[in-house]
């Protein structure tokens, strides 16, 4: 089976546990699994909405803990990209939330990801290496900040990044994607060495993930292809 064809057949009815190894304060073992079925509409109380559940897609960080780092480009080539991430609490009156650990993982330019291949469902093999995958902690204003490439995309699904969000002992509070503005990802694939790779063939609204909506999934992302980009996203969870 390929990797589009894993999309098409209910990726969204999997769920994926990632191991994560046992080590320091911000590397904690998960007790508990999101639901990764997947649901864009997500549920309001007081004055935020809860950010969708959605899956960890087929490959999920193996090893999350051990990528501590803000910079996870690697030897990855592409426009550079600021990722800000802010988190807050639904349950807390939608203040936000310190010491929670965010994972986040994408593609590269190519639309392939790093730790999986030599498959049918990647067809090049990156299992030895770990590029664009990482682990951060939020700072008192409930913040992380990432840099990375401005993602690929590959057949079947639109332009996104996986992330992962836990408590501050290590439990599951949610495993969602985020989206970004089309106008920005036909731009960007348009030149460097995003170009040989053309534009995406899935928009948001035809994508399995975000074809019921992405009001709380969609992104802001500002800036240029010479300068970079900065994307921001607060993701509201229940802590």
């Amino acid at each position: 089976m390929d990797r589009k064809d894993f999309l098409l057949r209910g990726l969204g009815s999997l769920a994926i546990t990632p191991f994560l190894s046992a080590c320091k304060d911000e590397d904690v073992t998960p007790t508990t699994s999101t639901d990764t079925t997947g649901t864009t509409s997500g549920s309001t109380s007081g004055s935020c909405t809860a950010t969708a559940s959605e899956t960890e897609g087929p490959f999920p960080t193996k090893t999350p803990g051990s990528l501590v780092t803000n910079d996870i480009t690697s030897d990855r080539t592409g426009t550079k990209l600021a990722v800000k991430i802010v988190i807050q609490n639904k349950n807390n009156s939608c203040a936000v939330l310190a010491n929670a650990i965010v994972d986040i993982w994408h593609c590269d330019a190519a639309g392939n990801y790093s730790e999986y291949g030599g498959t049918g469902m990647q067809s090049t093999n990156y299992t030895n290496v770990h590029f664009l995958r990482g682990r951060q902690t939020t700072d008192a204003n409930g913040l992380v900040s990432f840099t990375t490439i401005y993602p690929g995309w590959y057949s079947g699904r639109a332009t996104h990044i996986h992330v992962h969000v836990y408590n501050s002992s290590g439990k599951s509070l949610l495993v969602t994607q985020i989206a970004f503005p089309e106008d920005v990802s036909k731009v960007v694939y348009g030149q460097g060495v995003y170009a040989s790779h053309g534009q995406a063939d899935t928009t948001n609204a035809r994508d399995n993930v975000f074809g019921d909506g992405t009001e709380t999934e969609m992104s802001s992302v500002t800036g240029s292809v010479s300068s970079g980009y900065t994307l921001t996203h607060t993701i509201v969870v229940s802590a």
